[in-house]
């Protein structure tokens, strides 16, 4: 069997670690509190967060989601 040529895998290199600046781009209520979907001011990074009836900060309900090179949209 002879190996044939391909190209390489690119595997994206992780972004720089850093405190993330949240912002609420919109939220809508739910039974379980209220769904806040947010995005740092920083690097465009996503999560959706739970803030509850209770009082106490939003929570994560996602994992972080980055940002897509090119689809970054900050408001002005």
């Amino acid at each position: 069997m002879t190996a044939s040529r391909t190209a390489p895998i690119r595997i994206p290199s992780p972004l720089p670690r850093h405190e993330h600046a949240w912002m609420t781009e919109s939220a809508h209520r739910t039974s379980e509190g209220e769904i806040v979907y947010v995005r740092c001011t920083g690097c465009g990074a996503r999560r959706v967060d739970l803030r509850g009836a209770d009082g106490m900060p939003p929570a994560p309900w996602s994992r972080v989601s980055p940002a897509v090179p090119g689809t970054q949209r900050m408001p002005g």
